[in-house]
């Protein structure tokens, strides 16, 4: 192959435009082939398959997302114990802003894993990072209630709290196309959650305090 670097990029950038237009379901190889130029025997030269394809042209978009998620994962596990069941959301909302902005730059392709992804492995894909959120609560939790000598939350709280997070994103992104109205939006949806997650924990916290029993 002359060139075989020109030939790839070319071959992304075709199953781009034809994954974003018609779906996974819907796209066809052979039309991916045919917009790029090339025979199908290119295609499997850099591909396994439609899946392998899919994740090629998706691949960076997540790798990024995972970066400021893990980051953000970081710092709250570095939070001193008592500053995270304060009630002060400014840092969430920091994180949360960060983070859909980072959505929003990539837009396209965020909303076509949502809601054009069936039949791939990426179908699943707000549940998927509800689990990753979940298993951080987790051994959040775990830290603070180590540090504070108190009840976590049971895991069905933490299962609960984790994909009602991700669904707020997913709602954002899914009836919000403009960046600066999601931003304003995810403010104040931060705040609410950030003073629910200290009334679920802090509340057990003060109860325990009072010698009321927990469960």
């Amino acid at each position: 192959m002359p060139d075989e670097k020109a030939t790839k990029e070319k071959l992304l950038e075709c199953a781009r435009q034809e994954f974003l237009e018609k779906g996974y379901l819907k796209a066809s190889l052979r039309g991916i082939c045919q917009k790029a130029g090339v025979t199908t025997g290119a295609l499997y030269f850099f591909f396994r398959n439609k899946e392998d394809l899919l994740a090629a042209v998706a691949g960076e978009t997540l790798r990024g997302l995972n970066q400021i998620i893990r980051a953000h994962f970081s710092r709250e596990i570095d939070t001193d114990a008592r500053t995270a069941l304060a009630g002060d959301a400014s840092e969430d909302i920091q994180s949360a802003k960060e983070i859909l902005h980072y959505l929003y730059r990539h837009y396209d392709m965020v909303l076509f894993l949502l809601t054009k992804s069936q039949g791939s492995s990426y179908e699943t894909i707000a549940d998927r990072f509800a689990d990753v959120l979940e298993q951080h609560y987790d051994r959040l939790t775990e830290q603070l209630s180590a540090r504070l000598g108190i009840p976590k939350p049971d895991r069905y709280i933490l299962h609960w709290a984790s994909h009602m997070q991700i669904d707020a994103f997913v709602h954002i992104l899914t009836h919000v196309e403009e960046e600066e109205k999601a931003l304003e939006h995810i403010e104040q949806i931060v705040s609410y959650l950030v003073a629910g997650w200290a009334g679920a924990f802090g509340g057990r916290k003060e109860n325990h305090s009072a010698g009321f029993p927990s469960r």
